[in-house]
């Protein structure tokens, strides 16, 4: 079993039901899940090596990241992630030319602090569907298999 972190910042609730829907995939799976939120937890980035895996959610703003995900991205460059598992989802609105641009920025910065990424981040236009709810339950499958091949104890 593994430890996992998930945290995300939803404003409109779309993210927070991928995220859901991740963690109960996880917890189906036996997983110790923690869930945070931006918007009314503190999260100390030297928390994030207290965890097998971590999945971080954000939807775009403005053309970035949201204000309440802002601190948590500068705080990035205090921690080596280096060869720590990620894995980056979030709602986005395709009515913007720069599509879920704060998941990008958010992978980039993880991948640029060494860490290890599900590979394609998940992104889901607006609110998630049935479809998008099983596009989650196969990302959060994704992260289990890396963390598997990491832990195989687990």
């Amino acid at each position: 079993m593994g430890k996992i972190l998930t945290v995300y910042a939803s404003s409109t609730g779309n993210t927070e039901l991928m995220a859901e829907a991740m963690v109960a995939y996880l917890e189906s799976k036996h997983h110790e899940v923690d869930v945070k939120t931006f918007d009314f937890d503190k999260i100390d980035v030297e928390e994030l090596l207290d965890y097998d895996a971590v999945l971080i959610g954000t939807h775009s703003w403005d053309e970035g990241l949201p204000y309440e995900v802002e601190d948590f991205y500068e705080d990035l460059d205090e921690v080596d992630l280096t060869g720590r598992l990620f894995g980056v989802f979030g709602s986005a609105d395709s009515f913007y030319e720069s599509y879920g641009i704060a998941i990008d920025l958010m992978s980039d910065r993880l991948e640029g602090r060494g860490a290890v990424l599900v590979p394609e981040s998940l992104k889901v236009d607006l609110e998630p569907e049935k479809e998008d709810i099983a596009r989650c339950e196969a990302f959060a499958e994704k992260l289990e298999t890396m963390l598997r091949e990491r832990l195989p104890e687990i």
